[in-house]
């Protein structure tokens, strides 16, 4: 009989035997470790340890903030020195390749949340009892997200649905079409949003119109922009969200939960972490990270200088858009000269690049520290999608299906959120204020390199980028060698 043990939920490759059991998040959801795999679910709280299980990847999700913009021209890498997180410099300056620790990461932990998910899925007649429908819904969304990750970052992957694999299965399956993996994400976003209920009770869980947004996203990327504005006009229309007044406000510990959060990943810091186990934290990486190295001042508190704006990104804001580009973006030494005692603030210069700006969106701040080590414990959530994310998809969706009216009012009230004049252009050149919106607005928070991409406008806006290459990233190569080398490369790898 088959022995199922929580600590491989999350194993779908036999790459993942060797790389997530060392972490000790995973033991954690139930003793006994060791279940039957047949017979576990056989209660109610089977399927909600396991949905934990399968949420428990989403921490991984502060990878996307650092890929997003610093293989874009939003950021660099920075940090200790180039040889610090190494993969993260080589993506900067588009050199890399098939061996690349922080993009393997990205297809573990994707792959870990599918495997999670399915393994609810496969399990899903076992039992009824009330809330199931709920239960199968989140799950359907989770692994809708976690491929909707996988087949941005690498193209055509291997799609393994409602089943776990045995380690004979995983030379024989193939890397399915890119068609393939929409066709079935949208079937899982579809499915999520006919059955979540409007309002999750449950923090941090997903909604009905969570998965709308996402689905809508997802055919935006495929240029289905019918009907991309049909399901994001469905959560505009809900009346559940709204910009919130200030935008400064947005990412705050203190405002968490607010009316523009429609899929945020939570974070705690009541738990502490290690360095050798970044999936394993509870805490956002990311803002521990994106400190200010050795920092002592007011306000701010010391970190390690990744991801780090470019001045180009500064420059970029129009120059009455003073309220984003600060709330984005910190210069360090403008910031300085403006306090009482600035002779007593002071901070390094790490030796993997410095640009004197600063992700303002997701930094560690004196007031919002989790446990010590507290690089590794920010409770700072990560907001997937934003209501103001939302609009501006709705908008280029209604503009590049020809409906430039409703574009217009859509994009329209995220520049009066922050007192910018109205824009009143059609057709391309609507298009492209509203792909300009997309880089003042969501900038820090990792959509910049995969808008650029989806848009055709890398090549001209990233430094190194090759045309038919650089669209896709490497599938990593240990995953190929794992699964019997029965896999194509990417072009150009």
């Amino acid at each position: 009989m088959r022995k199922f043990n929580y600590k491989n939920i999350g194993i779908v490759l036999v790459a993942m035997l060797f790389s997530l059991t060392a972490c000790e998040k995973f033991l954690d959801l139930e003793p006994p470790f060791s279940q039957d795999a047949d017979n576990y679910f056989t209660e109610p709280s089977h399927y909600e340890l396991a949905l934990i299980g399968a949420y428990d990847l989403l921490q991984g999700s502060f990878i996307n903030l650092w890929i997003g913009e610093i293989a874009s021209d939003n950021a660099i890498a920075g940090g200790e020195s180039v040889t610090d997180s190494q993969g993260l410099h080589e993506i900067e300056a588009m050199t890399h390749g098939a061996v690349n620790r922080e993009l393997r990461s990205v297809f573990q932990w994707n792959y870990a949340g599918v495997s999670r998910a399915n393994f609810i899925l496969e399990n899903r007649n076992n039992i009824n009892f009330d809330g199931k429908d709920q239960i199968l819904a989140e799950a359907t969304f989770l692994r809708g997200y976690y491929y909707f990750q996988l087949v941005k970052y690498f193209g055509e992957v291997p799609l393994i649905i409602d089943k776990r694999l045995g380690a004979d299965e995983v030379t024989e399956i193939k890397r399915s079409s890119t068609a393939d993996v929409y066709a079935q994400i949208e079937a899982d976003l579809s499915f999520a949003a006919s059955n979540l209920n409007p309002v999750n009770p449950v923090k941090g869980r997903v909604n009905k119109w969570a998965a709308l947004a996402l689905l809508g996203k997802v055919q935006l990327y495929q240029n289905k922009f019918s009907q991309s504005a049909v399901n994001l006009d469905q959560v505009i229309n809900s009346m559940q969200y709204q910009l919130i007044g200030d935008y400064r406000n947005l990412f705050l510990v203190g405002n968490e939960g607010h009316s523009e959060a429609v899929f945020d990943v939570q974070y705690s810091g009541l738990e502490g972490g290690s360095y050798d186990c970044l999936i394993c934290l509870e805490g956002n990486a990311a803002v521990g990270f994106q400190g200010i190295r050795q920092y002592t001042g007011p306000i701010y508190s010391d970190g390690n200088s990744y991801n780090l704006p470019t001045q180009d990104l500064y420059n970029s804001f129009e120059s009455a858009d003073d309220i984003r580009r600060n709330a984005t973006i910190l210069d360090i030494d403008s910031f300085i000269s403006q306090q009482p005692n600035p002779a007593n603030i002071s901070y390094a210069i790490g030796g993997g690049g410095h640009t004197g700006l600063y992700n303002n969106k997701y930094i560690k701040k004196q007031g919002e520290l989790g446990l010590p080590d507290n690089d590794l414990t920010s409770p700072v959530n990560n907001i997937v999608i934003r209501y103001a994310d939302v609009l501006l998809m709705a908008a280029e969706a209604h503009n590049r299906s020809n409906n430039d009216g409703q574009a217009l009012i859509y994009l329209n009230q995220v520049r009066s959120r922050v007192s910018l004049s109205a824009v009143s252009a059609a057709g391309q050149a609507l298009t492209d204020a509203i792909w300009a919106e997309r880089r003042y607005e969501l900038s820090g928070e990792g959509h910049r390199f995969f808008d650029l991409v989806r848009t055709g406008q890398a090549a001209s806006r990233i430094s190194g980028f090759q045309v038919g290459k650089h669209e896709l990233f490497a599938i990593p190569q240990i995953e190929i060698a794992l699964a019997g080398g029965n896999w194509s490369q990417n072009q150009g790898y």
